[in-house]
């Protein structure tokens, strides 16, 4: 009998091993469930769940009804979450030089190669207590929509809703700006309270706020940026092969990025011109101006808010000359 308890014994005590093994992490998402900018997230959570069996698992509490979309920085730096899906520009209270993202002239390929990313990193690391894993949006151009038509890149008179990412260069297009969490928007069109609002050329439908847009204006300018983070504290306790497996998920979502927004980009132009949203063109030198304006103001308020590390993100970032 002994030999068959002792084995019975050891079966239990590895089960129980096995099972003490498995780790569950909780993550949010800056966005409603299932939409454009968290599903990317939501596959990534998907890989993980399903390869790490045993090993590591992901509680996915939600979006903006779990968790208001500005406060998810904090939560993620104080480790009342460990993992989250969320824009730099959601979370500049914490680390304003995350809104540099979107002034990215080359692809997340290029910044890992040449320093770029690793110099972003250690801001994460020292500012917010927090490893930027990967970026599952890349490629996907921001666009201003309204309700008045334009005929120059002038928004004088204008409210326009932004959140960080558009501040500096609507300001500087002479607009009045104001700053509402994107579940506030359609309200606020309905109303009248803005004329219009800077967003990606997808997601729009997502929203619903479709219904209460009448043109979008070209070209587009910036790109955006929505990033899985993991919070440092959490990530230095995981074992090699738990870390293995949000990096493996992780380089799966950063690869996919550019070609899905690629398809998702086209598939939303047309969308929006079948639904009678129409296309204010501004061209030639009008053109110019407004996206010249865009870098210039966007690239200006990075270094206003970080003088020791703007400048030397744009070196990285922007496009040479």
């Amino acid at each position: 009998m002994r030999p068959t308890l002792i084995m019975g014994l050891a079966a239990v005590f590895a089960t129980t091993a096995a099972a003490a093994q498995e780790v569950t992490l909780r993550a949010v998402s800056a966005f409603a469930e299932k939409t454009t900018y968290s599903r990317g997230f939501e596959l990534f959570i998907e890989r993980v769940n399903r390869d790490g069996k045993g090993v590591l698992q992901i509680n996915y509490i939600g979006g903006p009804k779990a968790m208001p979309p500005f406060e998810v920085g904090n939560a993620l730096k104080s480790g009342v979450v460990d993992v989250a899906n969320s824009t730099g520009a959601f979370y500049t209270n914490v680390m304003p030089e995350a809104d540099a993202w979107k002034l990215t002239e080359r692809p997340m390929s290029e910044l890992r190669k040449n320093g770029g990313y690793n110099y972003m990193a250690q801001l994460y690391a020292d500012k917010m207590n927090a490893i930027f894993l990967a970026r599952h949006v890349d490629g996907n151009p921001f666009h201003l929509y309204l309700n008045k038509p334009i005929a120059s890149p002038d928004l004088t008179g204008l409210k326009i809703r932004i959140t960080p990412v558009y501040r500096d260069f609507f300001q500087a297009l002479g607009a009045t700006v104001v700053q509402t969490a994107p579940g506030e928007v359609y309200t606020a069109l309905e109303r009248g309270v803005v004329d219009g609002y800077g967003w990606p050329i997808t997601g729009i439908f997502d929203l619903g706020w479709h219904e209460k847009t009448k043109y979008r204006v070209d070209p587009g300018f910036y790109t955006a940026e929505v990033s899985i983070l993991v919070n440092k504290s959490t990530w230095d306790r995981l074992t090699d092969a738990q870390r293995g497996l949000l990096r493996k998920a992780g380089e799966q979502a950063e690869a996919d990025a550019v070609a899905i927004f690629a398809e998702e980009n086209a598939k939303d132009t047309k969308r929006q011109a079948e639904a009678g949203i129409q296309t204010i063109k501004l061209e030639g030198a009008a053109g110019k101006l407004y996206r010249d304006k865009a870098y210039e103001a966007g690239w200006a308020g990075i270094i206003r808010q970080s003088p020791q590390h703007g400048a030397k993100l744009k070196e990285f970032f922007a496009k040479a000359n």
